[in-house]
């Protein structure tokens, strides 16, 4: 995509209406990232696509921390910062509820064609992932491109600078580590 290097180095420079520009480019993916996302969410969410890319949007654009080396670099950020965002909203949602039971956790629930997430999973989920993340920081990065972006096995291989082979050895053993960590003692 010349056309999202070309508005992510203009952006990085400062120049004018950048911004507007990238965000016309990317629109449609971010969208078409978000209702992946969207569709895991259970039916009681009030939250739709859209205002999670505008969230996103906001979050990213508020940084002016532009410095995206490339698109895999840009929607990696995009992801997280959706991410974050959806967590942010099942610990608010956790919080009003204060408490209720622990669900319990099944492997296919860290499929990315897997059914609905619930805000219990979610915050299950993102703390597993930030031990994953202390512990072996690359396959964290590549589980969030593959779960969060939306990312195939080869885009995530790709993005990450591993081969398909190693992607799937990642994707197998992230799964099972994941699970294990949301499963509990």
């Amino acid at each position: 995509m010349p056309d999202l290097t070309l508005g992510l180095n203009q952006l990085d420079r400062g120049e004018a209406a950048s911004a507007d520009r990238l965000l016309r480019l990317v629109y449609a993916e971010l969208r078409r990232i978000a209702a992946s996302r969207m569709s895991r969410e259970t039916g009681s969410h009030t939250l739709q696509p859209t205002l999670l890319v505008h969230d996103a949007w906001l979050r990213l654009a508020g940084t002016r921390n532009w410095n995206w080396r490339n698109r895999a670099h840009f929607y990696g950020a995009a992801a997280e910062a959706m991410r974050r965002i959806l967590i942010d909203r099942a610990r608010r949602r956790r919080a009003q509820r204060r408490g209720g039971g622990q669900a319990p956790v099944t492997l296919d629930g860290l499929d990315p064609a897997a059914p609905a997430f619930d805000d219990d999973r979610w915050l299950a989920l993102d703390e597993a992932l930030e031990k994953l993340a202390a512990e072996d920081p690359a396959k964290a990065r590549f589980v969030r491109l593959r779960f969060f972006a939306g990312l195939s096995l080869e885009e995530a291989a790709l993005a990450s600078g591993i081969s398909p082979a190693t992607a799937k050895r990642w994707w197998a053993f992230s799964r099972a580590w994941l699970f294990e960590e949301m499963r509990g003692p």
